[in-house]
């Protein structure tokens, strides 16, 4: 049973903004495919909880692309949208590859890229290529607006950098972030679809004519508490020509900056393992894409 106690239909963000004042306790719902789950399994926040549904405000729907190039995704675009979307495939086909991924097709037309990050799972599909596109989050309040940048939007499971009162508008991705830069997404998990990821990997990779690395960007989901970046393989790789040496300390030194953990779907050590194997397979198949 759903423990619904009230349904309100919020037409624009101010509507938002006022019946977020008048129920504070309030969860936001766009698909409905983590918030009803919760929902019915009586997790802490969500018993006895009205919701405030924002599929009407049009504020934060669309993918555009500014005269700068700066790309901006409304947080109710849907995965399903996000994938077929012309500027997204020519610009940043690593996250159209990651939102292809997620769950099944129903979740996919119905699921949002807002909700899947405010939700805040370690293995969500869509943050770790967001990650890697240093995607700022833009955040209304019914009087100020803030920008932070996903990595530090997270703040653990389940957890993201968002007041009372807030919400999540859009993500915007610069052009120096995706423009000359290559990407794989690999989602390693017990089946091919309808699951979560052990452990998943986005590596993002810019090269100059002789192969020589001029930056690379790497993001595990499902290594720690948050999706989290590479530093050390990250910093390592600049300035070196790819070979097969290269490659594989790209994915020893990923083992420095990994929190895996052991849980019922793997073991600490087999994902330890896969963080070493992961990006290597990624960039290996982002260079043969490119040949």
């Amino acid at each position: 049973m759903f423990d619904i106690t009230g349904y309100y239909e919020a037409q624009d963000l101010a509507n938002l903004f006022e019946l977020l004042a008048k129920e504070p306790t309030a969860r936001i719902i766009a698909g409905g495919t983590d918030v009803l789950v919760k929902t019915r399994a009586r997790l802490k926040g969500f018993v006895d909880t009205p919701l405030i549904g924002i599929s009407r405000i049009t504020a934060m729907k669309g993918i555009t692309s500014d005269d700068t190039g700066t790309i901006s995704i409304g947080a109710l675009s849907t995965f399903d949208e996000i994938e077929h979307n012309l500027i997204i495939q020519q610009n940043m086909p690593l996250l159209s590859q990651a939102v292809s991924l997620v769950g099944g097709p129903q979740t996919r037309r119905m699921g949002t890229l807002g909700g899947n990050v405010c939700n805040a799972g370690p293995a969500a599909d869509g943050a770790p290529a967001l990650f890697t596109y240093n995607a700022i989050c833009e955040i209304h309040s019914a009087t100020t607006i803030r920008n932070i940048p996903i990595t530090e939007f997270y703040q653990g499971v389940g957890k993201v950098r968002l007041r009372p009162g807030e919400v999540l508008v859009k993500f915007k991705i610069a052009q120096a972030d995706y423009q000359d830069y290559r990407g794989y997404y690999i989602k390693f998990a017990q089946r091919a679809a309808l699951d979560i990821a052990n452990l998943s990997c986005a590596a993002l990779i810019k090269l100059d004519s002789t192969k020589q690395i001029q930056a690379l960007r790497i993001c595990f989901g499902a290594a720690a508490a948050t999706p989290i970046r590479m530093p050390a393989a990250e910093t390592y790789a600049v300035g070196k020509i790819v070979t097969n040496e290269t490659l594989q300390a790209i994915g020893k030194l990923c083992l420095r900056d990994t929190q895996t953990i052991a849980d019922w779907r793997a073991s600490k050590e087999y994902r330890d393992h896969l963080v070493t194997v992961l990006p290597v397979r990624a960039l290996a198949l982002v260079l043969k894409d490119g040949e």
